[in-house]
């Protein structure tokens, strides 16, 4: 499994209901709220032989309120 890192900026008004609808698809590890130029960052793990975008794509960006993401991949822990 390939832990990945997902930022998420959501319309305004609409953070909540954009995290709900994150834990209701029960892929990610952790979420939380963060200060800044997003709004939310989740820890998800894919399998090593997905795709990560097509995974990304069809399991969380269409939920209605993102208005941004920034993913970060990871490759090795310290």
């Amino acid at each position: 499994m390939r832990p990945v890192f997902v930022q998420f900026r959501c319309s305004p008004g609409r953070t909540y209901a954009v995290a709900d609808a994150i834990y209701e698809r029960e892929i990610v590890s952790e979420l939380y709220s963060t200060s800044g130029e997003y709004d939310l960052m989740a820890k998800l793990y894919i399998p090593e032989d997905e795709d990560v975008g097509r995974f990304l794509n069809e399991k969380l960006f269409d939920i209605d309120g993102i208005v941004r993401t920034l993913t970060t991949m990871t490759f090795r822990a310290f």
